[in-house]
């Protein structure tokens, strides 16, 4: 797999990173923190923080111990968690340390560590809901999430000192990204109304 894409939101503390098999077309989006999204983002783009944060650390500290990251493996999927494991190489030795895959791929993605994910685990994050009432039950946890999020931009835009400190630019995205999210909510509803 490869990282594909990295959304980061002012919104709020969960941001998205995307994986794409190589070569294939199957992709799936793992939710992360604002901090691992930053991490990940800045060593993507080749931007050091001036003095080395956690996963510049753990990254210093493998290579003076002279080992590498080797790759990534995430693993297994449980209760809607991804599981990753870290191989690291320390001569002909491979050490497997459990992981988080938002850390294992912030320190990783620095030197284009390869990733590799579970057939099992893309078939189960592929396969989606089957039934009715899981597709319903996805749809209600949907609506949850939109109605926490328009909460939260209609509370920036409904405070005084953001509208004066940000600029035109940033407050037209986020009356853009309420107007979706309140149509998605909608059609969502609209569903559920009709099938649930």
């Amino acid at each position: 797999m490869e990282l594909s894409r990295i959304i980061i939101t002012e919104f709020g503390d969960q941001q998205v990173i995307y994986l794409k098999e190589k070569g294939g077309e199957r992709t799936f989006p793992i939710v992360i923190g604002s901090m691992e999204a930053l991490a990940i983002d800045r060593r993507l783009n080749g931007r050091p923080f001036e003095r080395p944060l956690t996963h510049d650390l753990l990254g210093n500290v493998i290579q003076a111990m002279g080992g590498r990251v080797d790759r990534i493996v995430i693993n297994d999927l449980r209760d809607h968690t991804f599981i990753a494991t870290l191989h690291i190489r320390q001569g002909e030795e491979v050490i497997e340390i459990d992981s988080r895959p938002s850390d294992a791929i912030a320190l990783g993605v620095a030197s284009d560590t390869p990733i590799y994910v579970a057939e099992n685990v893309l078939q189960e994050v592929l396969r989606g809901p089957e039934t009715t009432e899981e597709k319903i039950e996805v749809l209600r946890q949907r609506m949850q999430f939109l109605k926490w999020k328009m909460a939260e931009v209609n509370g920036r835009l409904g405070d005084d000192n953001f509208l004066q400190k940000a600029d035109d630019a940033l407050i037209a995205e986020y009356r853009s990204s309420l107007e979706e999210m309140h149509a998605e909510y909608e059609a969502i509803e609209r569903v559920i109304r009709k099938y649930g």
